[in-house]
């Protein structure tokens, strides 16, 4: 099932002209291939496995969950950087898994990107003028050369930065510096939606708050949607509308920010939130803390039913059987639990063996 859209009329990126974005059943697999000289595929990796959200316009949606969850796979794929093997990518009112890509080139000045590394998301071998401009000419913009350098010396101010560093090279700037850099290089063709992907896991902690203002500010400046992806929930909930809980390969929760935090309904929801630390000791001691057995199953063999009950304390036989779909539950909030209800009834406590140890999942 489809989540739910945000609720409140006031709230940021509401659109009434339906979403920006609509990704729908979003599937991405990997072949797995053996044999050195016949070659065969033996299996697949399900990266991304049935995925479906929307972003309004002016809105942003976290994307959470552990490495190699599909969070960063599922953008490439909106992205089209990974051609989908199923699914709707819906931007704007066209599909983009179905256009050329000389069709999508048209599209992709709307769309653009800022990668993990901003120490490999830049050619060392360009000036950082030459970076800003290169989109510029690749589509065409602002068509004397004087045009396009008092553009770059804009973006570079919109950013934070001195028009005079256009004359140098990206080693000769720090890592926050460099993600700023990214950011002029993708605001060049005024896109209306922008996939980050993990844009601050790089950068020392007050380099990264930096950023994620700039972030928000670009955005009240320039009304730019974000799909924000990242692992860190405390950078998730100042930056996101809405956030989405990914677990291997598929959104088990999705809520607005103000919803999710307070009221966890999944149990690895409340896992990823009870590893938080807070800051006052008090409540820090009083917390009650989800610890999850085992590890993360392989992609390449998910497990029957619900992916992550051999994982959770409150597992029962039906989740082994049966995959639970993504149901709405309360105006904007989604979850994909078979005994949600049970378990927030219960106060998120998990059950205990007679020797005082959390329960294995059944």
């Amino acid at each position: 099932m489809k989540p739910v859209a945000a609720a409140a009329t006031s709230t940021p990126g509401q659109d009434q002209n339906g979403p920006l974005l609509d990704v729908r059943n979003l599937v991405k697999y990997f072949p797995i291939v053996r044999g050195a000289i016949i070659r065969r595929q033996v299996g697949s990796v399900r990266a991304v496995d049935g995925v479906s959200f929307t972003i309004s316009a002016g809105e942003t949606l976290g994307l959470v969950g552990e490495s190699g969850c599909g969070k960063t796979t599922t953008g490439s794929a909106i992205m089209q950087l990974e051609r989908p093997t199923s699914g709707e990518v819906i931007f704007a009112g066209r599909d983009l898994v179905r256009l050329s890509r000389e069709q999508q080139r048209a599209v992709r000045r709307q769309m653009q990107m800022i990668f993990q590394d901003p120490y490999g998301s830049l050619n060392p071998r360009m000036s950082v003028g030459k970076i800003i401009e290169e989109p510029l000419l690749v589509h065409r913009l602002y068509g004397p050369r004087s045009e396009r350098r008092d553009r770059v010396h804009q973006l570079l101010e919109l950013v934070g930065l001195s028009a005079t560093f256009a004359v140098r090279y990206p080693h000769e700037f720090s890592g926050g510096q460099r993600q700023r850099i990214a950011f002029a290089r993708a605001l060049a063709v005024q896109p209306s939606f922008i996939v980050c992907d993990e844009p601050v896991s790089a950068l020392d902690v007050s380099i990264g708050a930096q950023i994620i203002n700039l972030l928000q500010d670009l955005q009240e400046q320039l009304g730019v949607a974000y799909l924000f992806i990242s692992h860190d929930l405390k950078v998730v909930r100042q930056v996101s509308h809405r956030v989405a809980v990914m677990y291997l390969g598929k959104i088990v929760e999705t809520a607005p920010s103000d919803q999710l935090y307070p009221r966890p309904l999944h149990p690895y929801t409340r896992a990823l939130l009870s590893a938080v630390p807070v800051a006052d000791p008090e409540v820090e001691s009083k917390r009650r803390r989800v610890i999850l057995t085992g590890d993360v199953p392989s992609p390449a063999n998910p497990p029957s039913g619900c992916r992550f009950h051999p994982r959770c304390p409150w597992a029962q036989a039906r989740c082994g059987a049966e995959e639970p779909p993504l149901t709405a539950v309360d105006r904007g909030h989604a979850v994909a639990c078979h005994f949600w209800n049970d378990i927030e009834a219960a106060g998120g406590v998990p059950p205990v063996r007679s020797n005082g140890h959390p329960a294995k999942p059944t």
